[in-house]
């Protein structure tokens, strides 16, 4: 299962002993630590006169790849010149895989990359090459898969050694500079790896060889069997998910908790299928509900400034990996807003606004794109080079009570759990960054504190509000977290859904369905190539010319259908649908069904997976497959089905051994699986009346739903061509007319709200 934190796990590679599904391949005898360097000894270089030379990525744009512009390490970007070099001069190519707001990708860049003695052995053993996990996905997935065969686990950054037709022999996640903590020094494997290579390169050759043949046969996957997937499928997700269950300190699994909103997306829907009142239906509501809570009172929410860190190191929630990643945002609101839609409880459409607010204000271009993240590292001060990760964030109570005043700080300090000493739990502050600092973390509510200290509620709530925002502006002032801009049109999808689904939602969702509209204009303007029929990846400045991946198309098509169901604007349902077949054309497995993540076949990529894991994001399949779905309740296209039927078909084993693995997969077997509610509109766009049933329609969950407009206009004309019961919807008497239907055989229509409201609950 693939780490989607950039703090190391498992350990790095020693012995080149793979263990790959059911089978154990030795690849090498050689035993990094032991093997003894036989010839061409790499010495210790002395420092470098030079501490700011220019490499080859000096012409990238990617901020990871700038960040490492100049250090004495001759880095190349991936591409032909890099393999060229390490053909032409027989050397094998260490690959260093990362992110710009990655910490520990940082900690390695400061203690290796950046020293000269150790870059003169990495230039000396190897040609050097780094890439974005962010801009090239398709090179991340490979390699990771190898480093987590292979170590039982994965992260970034990740190291990765590699001969020189790119098969990997060699892999781990962070070295330190010298031997510690039971790793090994990161110059000493270098030279031992060198070493093996000059020996005998030949066995190396032949293993990443054979390592890259088991590799094919394990991520190839087949259809799993002739057996239909049912909705006891669905149980026995719920079963699983169930038992990961953290009843005391809320979530799922053990430290580090990771929010991963995928399991909310199951679990209400499994909610809404059961019903709510059923024991099974309580619990999910229950289990989902109160993670929520705990995720929004804890330290890995920004209190002062809106938004999600990437998870907490504590199983409390309370001590995060401060960076904030543009995924989480997204998802994080739509689990809120669902959550909000449930119980019309007004804390978690603040929750979900505050995340939205955020990203408007501190990660959104003038045009309209979403940038990618912040950085959890900052500096200490401004003009001096000392930084640590979450400096931004964290306080001292000195410095609560000189901006708030004695009284207000102590309900303050109570309220947010600040300790005169600092209060970060015991041994989650392995580098003691937090020491004599506080990580605000949600104690106590506004009435509670009201009621500690025998003042009135409201005073206090005014006075809490007031604290924030005194706080905020101080924080303002302090060195800013390193901001990735880059625009990524995969991230840019969940966002359009977040803040469609805001549109829909709230009641003040005008200003969110207008941010929604205008990234969704941006991407097609900035990042879609009509003429050519495609889709690339990344803005930054300026189109990058890396073509876009499944998960590109697939979360934008998403995102534009739930633009038109805010909007009733044709253009988005039109888009999508033409996205659709690029990416069919592009990534569909017409042999064994589902979607490969790359499209074609290219000579530096030695695999073409298929994502099936719904983690940190979801899987680019599970979307795709849900995308179908709800096309097909637009579209009425056969082979949309018939794409369903056989991508679930190639997911079928999975799902049965790994159900929890799987969740928003879940979610697309439901959806297939049961009836799906079509509501039909017929008006004209601005109508009141259309706007008062839409309204309902929204308050309300309805997982399994297509919410279409027949306008008498361009979007009906477009509906009606496929599918022949929208060209004969009309208004009843000029007013507007709502139509609930399934399989498009519908139930009276009527004009009357209170009669509507019945329909749907029907």
């Amino acid at each position: 299962m693939k780490s989607h934190s950039s703090q190391p796990s498992g350990n790095p590679l020693i012995s080149f002993q793979i263990l790959l599904g059911t089978f154990v391949l030795v690849s090498s005898t050689i035993f990094l630590g032991v093997h003894a360097m036989k010839k061409d000894r790499v010495e210790a270089a002395t420092p470098s006169e030079d501490m700011n030379p220019t490499n080859h990525l000096s012409g990238e744009t990617s901020p990871y790849l700038l960040q490492h512009v100049h250090n004495p390490v001759d880095w190349y970007p991936w591409g032909e010149e890099a393999f060229e070099k390490a053909r032409k001069e027989d050397k094998m190519i260490f690959l260093s895989i990362g992110y710009s707001t990655c910490h520990w990708c940082h900690v390695m860049a400061h203690e290796s990359f950046e020293n000269a003695d150790i870059a003169k052995v990495m230039n000396e053993c190897f040609v050097c090459v780094k890439v974005d996990r962010e801009e090239r996905p398709d090179v991340d997935k490979v390699y990771m898969a190898f480093v987590q065969a292979t170590t039982g686990g994965g992260g970034w950054p990740m190291s990765v050694w590699l001969t020189p037709d790119l098969k990997p022999v060699v892999g781990g996640t962070y070295f330190p500079p010298e031997q510690r903590s039971g790793l090994p020094g990161f110059p000493d494997v270098c030279k031992q790896i060198a070493s093996a290579w000059n020996d005998d390169p030949q066995r190396l050759i032949d293993s990443g060889n054979e390592v890259v043949k088991r590799l094919r046969e394990i991520y190839t996957a087949k259809p799993g069997g002739s057996e239909a997937l049912t909705s006891s499928l669905l149980d026995l997700a719920y079963t699983r998910m169930e038992s990961g269950f953290d009843e005391e300190n809320k979530g799922f699994g053990r430290a580090p908790k990771f929010p991963r909103p995928v399991n909310f997306n199951f679990l209400l829907r499994y909610m809404s299928r059961k019903g709510r009142e059923t024991d099974v239906g309580t619990r999910a509501l229950f289990m989902t509900l109160e993670s929520l809570d705990a995720i929004a009172e804890g330290g890995i929410h920004d209190h002062l400034g809106g938004g999600f860190h990437r998870y907490a190191v504590d199983q409390y929630w309370h001590v995060p990996h401060f960076e904030k990643m543009l995924y989480d945002q997204a998802q994080l609101a739509v689990s809120y807003l669902e959550a909000y839609q449930i119980t019309r409880d007004k804390r978690y459409a603040d929750v979900a606004r505050d995340v939205l607010d955020y990203v408007l204000r501190d990660m959104t271009s003038s045009e309209g794109g979403f940038y990618s993240a912040e950085d959890a590292d900052s500096l200490l001060e401004h003009g001096k080079k000392d930084h640590a990760e979450g400096a931004f964030y964290v306080w001292t109570s000195h410095e609560i009570e000189q901006a708030l005043g004695k009284e207000h700080a102590g309900w303050f300090n109570v309220m947010y759990g600040v300790q005169p000493g600092g209060n970060a739990p015991l041994g989650s502050d392995p580098h003691g960054e937090f020491k004599g600092k506080n990580i605000l973390i949600q104690r106590k509510t506004s009435a509670e504190i009201a009621e500690q200290f025998g003042v009135d509620p409201e005073k206090v709530r005014k006075a809490m509000q007031d604290a924030r925002a005194t706080l905020k502006g101080i924080r303002d002032k302090r060195p800013r977290p390193h901001l990735d801009d880059k625009v990524i049109v995969a991230w840019n999808g969940l966002m359009l859904s977040a803040f469609s689904k805001a549109g829909q939602v709230l009641p003040d969702g005008d200003r969110y369905t207008q941010a929604a509209v205008k990234a969704a204009s941006f991407i097609r303007d900035r990042l879609f190539d009509s003429s050519g029929g495609k889709l690339y990846r990344v803005f930054r400045g300026e189109r990058s010319e890396i073509e876009g991946f499944l998960d590109d198309y697939a979360f934008l098509i998403r995102g534009l259908l739930d633009l038109y169901e805010t909007t009733f604007d044709i253009q988005w349902i039109e888009w999508a649908a033409s996205l659709q077949s690029i990416q069919d054309r592009l990534f569909w497995d017409a042999d064994q069904g589902g979607y490969f993540a790359t499209g074609g076949i290219s000579n530096d990529i030695l695999l073409r997976m298929k994502d099936d894991y719904d983690g940190a994001e979801p899987s680019a399949n599970s979307i795709a497959l849900m995308n179908l779905v709800r096309l097909h309740q637009v579209l009425g296209q056969a082979d949309l089905v018939q794409k369903v039927d056989y991508g679930f078909k190639l997911f079928a084993e999975k799902m049965r051994k790994q159900p929890s693995a799987m969740p928003q997969m879940m979610v697309a077997l439901d959806a297939h699986l049961h009836p799906f509610k079509q509501i039909v509109f017929a008006a004209g766009a601005d109508d009141q009346g259309l706007k008062s049933m839409h309204q309902l329609v929204n308050q309300q969950f309805i997982p399994c739903k297509i919410v279409l407009l027949a306008d008498g206009g361009k979007g009906q004309a477009f509906l009606g061509r496929h599918q022949s019961f929208m060209e004969s919807v009309n208004p009843i008497g000029g007013r507007t007319t709502a139509f609930v239907c399934e399989h498009f055989v519908c139930q009276q229509p009527t004009t009357e709200l209170d009669v509507f409201a019945n329909l749907l609950n029907r």
